[in-house]
């Protein structure tokens, strides 16, 4: 079986328009940015993590942004390789500037003609697992030497039902999210459109072993303790690690009252020593469908650069665990876990090369 790496990456996020400026303004700690809905609805006044550009027009923002983190990836070199496109509000802004709606063909046509693309095209739609699922797709073709590059492209951009429906159910927060806070009141969302570009034939500086979805529905809007362990489990598993090899986790923790408890839990349950955490939920938001490659991408970077997340605001200690303060020293293996509606639990793991 092939070894497979992570050749190359675009993101475009609050914090910047490529992955260097997300990691100087990361650094630099740079304020929220809101979008608030129509007056009335039920979003409105919540705070949005949206992307910084002048583009009013969907389709023409959503084609310069996609354009734009293909390129940073590298894009040009796989475009015969496998595309996945992981989503999960589709072209739901365009509808609500008047654009007729697309199927799943017609988004995925769309977005490869874009690109330019010539190899086969994939989308993934598993709520906010998407990117997270598409990448084990990528790793699963790309080690079995069936394909030698794929890019695994997360698109997540503001609309209102996206944002009315999470207020509707009372999940999200007035101010900056909290996570593992002691006064966590919700999470915030957020856009983001990133690019991961993987490989078999070309190294790179991460190398990705494997992870594992897992599925617990009996409760659809949240997490399950004993599925996030289970999802550990056969993480590891797959990769033939023990539970000490991990040296980071990238957790959930979008700052929700009670799926912050639940992931503590599931933390507290499998590890008897709980390696460093670090969450990104407070910096870009939650970009749902987008947020696994969009995370991967600012926190590989982050790595390499020494740039990590402050958080100021306290810890609930009742949970039992806590958000590293500092870049961890000598990390080797990182966890990126993130859980979602449906009862989705996923977590990928990489190995710095």
């Amino acid at each position: 079986m092939k070894a497979v790496y992570l050749a190359g990456r675009g993101l475009a996020c609050s914090l910047g328009l490529n992955v260097r400026a997300s990691v100087i303004a990361l650094r630099s700690d740079v304020g929220l940015t809101s979008l608030h809905s129509c007056s009335g609805a039920p979003g409105s006044g919540f705070t949005y993590r949206s992307i910084d550009d002048s583009q009013s027009d969907w389709k023409e923002r959503a084609r310069g942004l996609i354009q734009r983190v293909a390129r940073e990836a590298g894009a040009q070199h796989a475009r015969c390789g496998v595309l996945f496109i992981a989503t999960t509000s589709f072209d739901i802004g365009a509808v609500e500037q008047g654009t007729t709606g697309m199927n799943y063909n017609v988004f995925a046509d769309m977005i490869a003609a874009w690109l330019a693309w010539a190899g086969p095209v994939f989308v993934v739609s598993t709520a906010c697992t998407s990117s997270l699922n598409a990448m084990m797709a990528a790793h699963a073709l790309l080690r079995s030497g069936l394909v030698q590059d794929a890019l695994v492209l997360g698109v997540e951009l503001s609309n209102r039902l996206t944002l009315d429906g999470f207020a509707a159910l009372q999940l999200l927060s007035s101010g900056r999210s909290q996570p593992f806070g002691k006064d966590r009141d919700g999470l915030v969302l957020g856009e983001a459109v990133a690019a991961l570009r993987l490989s078999s034939r070309e190294n790179g500086i991460w190398q990705m072993l494997g992870g594992a979805n897992v599925v617990d529905g009996k409760q659809p809007t949240s997490a399950s303790a004993s599925a996030v362990v289970s999802m550990y489990q056969s993480a590891l598993a797959h990769c033939g690690l023990a539970a000490d090899a991990i040296d980071l986790i990238k957790v959930q923790a979008a700052g929700s009252h009670g799926n912050d408890a639940i992931e503590a839990q599931g933390l507290r349950d499998m590890f008897h020593v709980i390696p460093p955490l670090v969450s990104l939920k407070s910096a870009i938001g939650h970009a749902m469908g987008a947020a696994g490659a969009a995370e991967i991408a600012l926190l590989t970077a982050c790595l390499e650069h020494g740039v990590w997340p402050t958080y100021g605001h306290a810890v609930d200690e009742t949970l039992g665990v806590k958000l590293a303060a500092h870049v961890p020293v000598s990390v080797r293996r990182v966890m990126a876990t993130i859980l979602g509606f449906g009862g989705g639990h996923s977590t990928v793991v990489l190995k710095r090369a």
